[in-house]
């Protein structure tokens, strides 16, 4: 059995507080907002590949899409952005969108089908972490110029490989890899034929709300404003987001005015701003899912039995009611609430001495020694704190490694992990963005490189619930597919190697002046364009 017992983590450390670009001030200015927020888990700006939370939310601004939603009516769905309009073929797998005249780029060229071609080929030939999000559909770098081609200046035609739900194919659409780039200036910085992927890694071509003003890794990101968005100027001209990662930093901030919303406030911090004279609390429910994973290589960890066991091993209401309250609810299912096919069953709960029997038939009384790697993130700590407290009263010893988020997930995404403490958020409004994820596994070989899927990185080889889960993907009637997905989620919680806790509640500490702002509920990213103060 391995066990990561050490890496590298002072530097996540040293930039936790302190002065990184932005003064000190009474009061922000009122054409600018200033988030303090942790954004170190950002990898890269390059839509193609950008995969994380707070890249997400930097994408939404800076990037237009063919579809995508309304701030101000999420509940609509998916509507138009840079398609005006589509239509789909008799056979339902051909969508030909009309693209919206006159949009600019932030360099000045204009959005065309060209570049909505360019952007979607791109993402399916460089083939990084997300692009399974459109290869689902069947494209692959051998058949892009077929199946993804501007057919005149501003109308584009995309050929799936069979009649999936249009609504499923729309939505895959409004994920950060259907940012479309402006491949003139993409193309002019590329090197060695990686597509401008090493340049957009630090740099933007997009179309949005916003443009990217500076990147400064691990500590702040400012945004700058359009002018000639197609919707209009957003009033915020400036957007900057520091890297704060203690939230009683992050709420003394917010107190003295040196920023208008802290978005990673503990419930004592949440408790301690909550009636103050002019800061508001905004809870919305995200579709943010706290987990942890089993890493089926380990011959102890694929045993069902210590599975199950573990399970039982968590005091879900415990956390819930203590260092999580109100900022997360109990869920255990890996459909979010609010998604077609949610289920609300919660068969597991603390019981220590389950647990030990189950380890015990396992073939384990004493317990056994395992690691678990976690992000330097707060609630993430306290919770493999707690973690590491009910599984040590069955004998379980869990070693725990801190790391940036960057360490973490490289690590995770090796599939070099005994136990990974994480969330993860849906990427399209649809029931197949989680399910993909946490129920298809179709080729468990380490050379796959599956790392946009979870249950690949956790080795778990499920030919049958990966064929199920695929099969619900292309059910046409809602109400059947809503079963098929909650059936499948009932086996997944009986045998998966995936204990999910909580579904996220946001609590956000927001200065009362600042309106309009939209986190994303649980299918979307955070909108800027909308703010006014």
């Amino acid at each position: 059995m391995k066990s990561i017992r050490s890496m590298a983590i002072g530097a996540a450390t040293a930039l936790a507080i302190g002065a990184i670009g932005v003064p000190a001030m009474a009061e922000t200015p009122a054409n600018m907002l200033v988030i303090a927020g942790q954004i170190d888990d950002i990898t890269t700006l390059d839509p193609a590949q950008s995969f994380e939370f707070s890249g997400s939310d930097i994408s939404r601004n800076i990037y237009g899409k063919l579809v995508n939603f309304d701030p101000k009516d999420l509940d609509a769905g998916y509507g138009p952005d840079l398609a005006e309009s589509w239509t789909v073929s008799d056979d339902g797998k051909t969508i030909t969108f009309k693209m919206r005249e006159g949009v600019k780029f932030h360099s000045g060229n204009p959005v065309t089908a060209k570049d909505a071609e360019f952007s979607l080929r791109r993402a399916v030939t460089l083939n990084k972490t997300p692009s399974f999000i459109l290869t689902q559909f069947g494209f692959n770098a051998d058949n892009v110029e077929q199946t993804i081609v501007a057919t005149g200046p501003m109308t584009l035609q995309i050929t799936t490989d069979r009649r999936y739900a249009i609504s499923f194919v729309l939505n895959c659409l409004t994920a950060t890899i259907g940012g479309i780039v402006d491949s003139k200036l993409v193309m002019e910085n590329e090197v060695d034929g990686d597509l401008g992927n090493t340049w957009l890694r630090n740099n933007t071509a997009g179309s949005g709300a916003y443009r990217l003003g500076s990147w400064k890794a691990n500590e702040s990101i400012t945004l700058i404003s359009n002018p000639d968005f197609y919707l209009g100027a957003p009033a915020m001209e400036r957007v900057v987001v520091r890297h704060i990662l203690e939230s009683s930093t992050q709420r003394l901030l917010l107190e003295k005015g040196d920023i208008d919303i802290a978005r990673n406030l503990n419930p004592e911090d949440v408790a301690g701003v909550s009636g103050k004279e002019g800061i508001v609390v905004d809870s919305e429910l995200r579709g943010r899912l706290m987990y942890i994973a089993f890493n089926q290589k380990n011959e102890i960890l694929a045993n069902p039995k210590v599975m199950e066991a573990m399970k039982y091993l968590i005091d879900y209401e415990g956390m819930k009611n203590s260092f999580l309250k109100g900022q997360y609810t109990i869920h255990q299912a890996f459909l979010p609430r609010t998604y077609l096919g949610a289920i609300s069953d919660t068969p597991y709960s603390l019981d220590i001495a389950k647990g030990k029997t189950l380890l015990a038939e396992a073939g384990y009384p004493d317990g056994f020694e395992v690691g678990l790697i976690v992000r330097e993130a707060q609630e993430r700590l306290e919770i493999g704190q707690s973690l590491q407290n009910t599984f040590g009263k069955a004998g379980i010893k869990v070693n725990i490694t801190v790391g940036t988020a960057k360490q973490m997930l490289a690590v995770y995404r090796a599939r070099q992990h005994d136990i990974y403490l994480g969330a993860w958020g849906p990427d399209y409004p649809d029931p197949n963005t989680n399910a993909a994820t946490f129920a298809v596994n179709q080729d468990n070989r380490d050379e796959a490189g599956l790392t946009g899927q979870l249950a690949w990185r956790n080795s778990w080889d499920i030919p049958k619930m990966s064929e199920d889960t695929l099969a619900a993907v292309v059910e046409n009637d809602r109400d059947v597919r809503a079963k098929m997905y909650e059936a499948i989620q009932r086996d997944h919680q009986k045998r998966s190697p995936f204990a999910i806790m909580f579904q996220k509640i946001e609590q956000t500490g927001r200065s009362k002046n600042v309106q309009n702002l939209n986190l994303g509920g649980a299918i979307t990213a955070v909108s800027y364009w909308v703010v006014t103060k």
